[in-house]
């Protein structure tokens, strides 16, 4: 790995492609970040524990995760990181500490999806042979390419004049929503004057930049568990009380939460599974659901509705419900000081042509976390996104990305960097950031 960073971007993130690891199984991935990480020299690097409070994470698996660790054993994995990562405490942070000047955060997320990637011809990751090798797991949301910014990025700086403190946070679960908050709670984010976190593709096309998203959905995924009492459907069916009723009355009733006259909400139960035979009152159901916001509080107003139709669908037919939080995240929005800096540097890279100040993001991220907590310790925050060309949709079989993105997210990242150093303190306005000359309305 003597070759820098910013001379393999493609295949580095070839070769992050063909090795997917789904939330805190990031073994293999960490391991390999530490590596890159510690060939370009950093004055601290921080690894799962060290990184975060464990107390802190969300989302955390019940799976047994050995076989994730023989597998990243088996690749080579420093047997010590291993150790250190034990419990699925995966991730890392990276510091370089430069002297007086502004500290500034970049956020990437590390995590892949339980997806199984497509095998046909046209699909380029399977017709140029970095396919991924782990069956039903899958890069289908270009976080491969998120770390690749983040590793080129680093080295970047680490080889420039940059004055002040610089940090890069892999954070782990972005897909499960468990990682942001323990990175968020750590103490790599006191004193961030400035955060930039960012995201690949998002419909929005190779050449154009959107310096910056607007109204990310506040959002909760909550496991929902009903307790019943089993009987003979036959025999004594009115013995039962029936817990996939409830369910059912549950599902219903969910749909019918009112809308919040402050601003859009969002329900949705994704799983549902209940009872053991056609003969057998179902004494136990499972479902899996969320809640979403346009604000943090219009989530909670979704989500205490949800509570309450579950646990009142319970106790109408006998059962007793379970409603448990697996993880959360708040919405921030970006800042217009930063969306204005950004749509100025990227206007001047090379291959970008079209940037877009603002968009609305309407979806959810845990980047959030890290970006209320720079916020509300006086500092700014924005989060951006790089166009590539996507042939489908994140989150399916067929999902890539053009590989011209990669210099492109580089090259916006690192200027947007320097710039802050330059402009530091940046001054704060009341305006939103104004267009650029050629930029147009976007969003997705």
């Amino acid at each position: 790995m003597t070759e820098p960073i910013r001379d393999r971007l493609v295949s580095l993130r070839r070769s992050l492609h063909r090795h997917p690891e789904p939330a805190w199984r990031e073994f293999s991935t960490t391991a390999r970040l530490v590596e890159e990480i510690r060939a370009v020299g950093v004055d601290e690097l921080a690894v799962g524990p060290d990184a975060y409070d464990p107390a802190d994470r969300m989302a955390v698996t019940d799976d047994d995760l050995e076989p994730w660790v023989e597998r990243a054993r088996e690749r080579g994995a420093d047997p010590a990181l291993l150790e250190r990562m034990t419990g699925g405490n995966t991730g890392a942070v990276a510091v370089l500490e430069r002297g007086e000047g502004p500290a500034i955060g970049l956020r990437v997320d590390i995590d892949g999806l339980f997806i199984e990637e497509s095998t046909d011809a046209d699909h380029d990751p399977a017709a140029e042979g970095f396919r991924s090798e782990i069956d039903g797991t899958m890069h289908a949301c270009g976080h491969d390419a998120h770390m690749t910014w983040g590793l080129a990025v680093l080295e970047a700086i680490a080889e420039s004049d940059f004055a002040g403190r610089f940090v890069v946070f892999f954070q782990p679960a972005e897909e499960t929503g468990g990682g942001g908050c323990p990175m968020a709670k750590s103490e790599f984010a006191d004193g961030l004057d400035y955060l930039l976190a960012v995201h690949v593709g998002l419909d929005h096309p190779t050449g154009e930049v959107v310096a910056g998203i607007e109204k990310p959905l506040a959002m909760c995924h909550v496991d929902l568990t009903i307790e019943g009492t089993s009987a003979h459907a036959g025999k004594a069916p009115n013995e039962g009380d029936n817990a996939m009723h409830a369910m059912g009355t549950t599902i219903e009733n969910a749909y019918g939460i009112p809308r919040h006259s402050d601003g859009m909400t969002r329900v949705n139960i994704g799983k549902a599974e209940a009872g053991t035979a056609s003969n057998v009152i179902a004494e136990r159901a499972h479902m899996e659901a969320e809640a979403r916001g346009e604000t943090t509080e219009l989530m909670e107003y979704a989500k205490e509705r949800l509570e309450r139709t579950v646990k009142n669908a319970a106790r109408m037919h006998g059962c007793r419900a379970e409603f448990d939080v697996v993880s959360e995240s708040p919405r921030a929005d970006s800042d217009p000081e930063l969306q204005a800096l950004v749509s100025e540097v990227a206007g001047e890279v090379r291959g970008i042509d079209r940037v877009i100040p603002a968009a609305d993001f309407g979806a959810s991220e845990d980047a959030t976390f890290l970006m209320d907590r720079v916020q509300r310790d006086g500092g700014l925050a924005t989060y951006l996104i790089v166009g590539t060309d996507h042939p489908t949709s994140h989150h399916t079989p067929t999902f890539d990305v053009d590989e011209a993105s990669l210099e492109h997210g580089v090259d916006v990242l690192v200027d947007s960097i320097r710039e802050l150093e330059r402009r530091h303190p940046v001054a704060r306005t009341e305006a939103a950031a104004e267009p650029v000359a050629d930029a147009g309305e976007g969003g997705e």
